[in-house]
């Protein structure tokens, strides 16, 4: 394990009520946001826009900082800087790259959410609506 902390920009794509989550296929029980880690000198709304065409075949579209939220990475076991955006989508998400699937939640008891997701983002999308 490193002390480094994991810089990370995810997506939080909320449509008739309902949160767009992603699996990876290395850990396929896990769900999380869309989004991954920027590379150099790249800047956050561009690392959102890489990652979900990336991932999921879409571009996001008048994204909103909801907030950076600090919780240990579920896959990487390390501290983890979460900045997360509200935004919509230009078409229809399908799952590419290393996702393994996606699924719209109504509910934190819908999947095995990631600890940022669950204790984090999802109290924080609840006061945002």
């Amino acid at each position: 394990m490193t002390n480094d902390v994991l810089i990370v920009v995810a997506a939080a794509v909320v449509q008739d009520g309902r949160l767009l989550v992603v699996s990876k296929q290395a850990a396929p029980d896990v769900f999380y946001l869309p989004g991954g880690k920027p590379e150099p000198g790249e800047a956050p709304l561009e690392t959102l826009t890489r990652e979900l065409r990336e991932e999921l075949g879409v571009t996001p579209y008048n994204p909103r900082l909801l907030a950076t939220v600090e919780n240990r990475a579920a896959l990487e076991d390390q501290q983890m800087r979460m900045t997360v955006y509200t935004t919509d989508l230009d078409d229809v998400p399908q799952p590419a790259a290393e996702l393994a699937a996606l699924h719209w939640i109504t509910s934190e008891y819908d999947v095995h959410l990631a600890p940022a997701v669950r204790e984090q983002v999802l109290p924080l999308i609840r006061q945002a609506l």
